[in-house]
């Protein structure tokens, strides 16, 4: 008539269910989290030495130019604008599957000069105490476009740069790195911990 106790019992969710679901919550917030706020990135070349090095692993800040929603070409409204003296990742142009790292030269309608080891915007020398030369060389003027920036590494004599395949479309922005949470020297084995934490300017 009343039923039995046994009906009024609320079942547990079983152990593997509990365990599922806050798998699931967790994959959604990385997800999320990298889709719109910090991504991680490994440093693959030397053309960004001695700022960054070959195996320095670093966070970038996706959300201060506008991240864009994952598989679409709609941007979320930024902080700011990219700036000069800006460490960017972004898509190359080339081929979209990779992701570069370089500093922001020049932004849209400032001109772009190298002469020998001395980089020119707008006419006027900028003084670059962490960039690196062999040997320097000739490039511009170059008026960056609209809707573009001018990217180049800090290794100067070593970094295929927007000398090579031109001013970068912003729309192939990524973010702006952060800090180094990481740093591995493959050819010493060892970790270099000095590195960590560096904020990346």
């Amino acid at each position: 008539m009343f039923g039995s106790r046994k009906d009024h019992v609320p079942r547990r969710k079983s152990v593997i269910r509990e365990y599922a679901e806050i798998v699931t919550m967790a994959v959604i917030l990385a997800f999320f989290v990298r889709a719109f706020f910090i991504q991680a990135f490994k440093i693959p070349s030397e053309s960004m030495e001695d700022t960054l090095l070959v195996g320095d692993f670093l966070f970038a800040n996706k959300l201060i130019y506008g991240a864009k929603f994952p598989f679409t070409n709609v941007r979320l409204p930024g902080v700011r604008d990219p700036e000069s003296g800006d460490i960017i990742i972004f898509k190359y142009p080339g081929d979209k599957k990779k992701d570069y790292i370089k500093r922001c030269v020049a932004v849209e309608g400032q001109t772009v000069e190298l002469r020998g080891r001395t980089l020119y915007v707008d006419g006027v020398p900028r003084s670059e105490d962490y960039t690196k030369y062999y040997h320097g060389s000739q490039y511009g003027p170059i008026t960056v476009p609209k809707d573009h920036i001018f990217m180049m590494g800090d290794n100067r004599d070593n970094s295929a740069d927007s000398r090579v395949w031109g001013p970068l479309p912003k729309d192939l922005i990524l973010g702006k790195a952060m800090f180094i949470y990481f740093s591995w020297s493959s050819s010493d084995k060892v970790i270099r911990f000095a590195r960590i934490g560096d904020i990346i300017r």
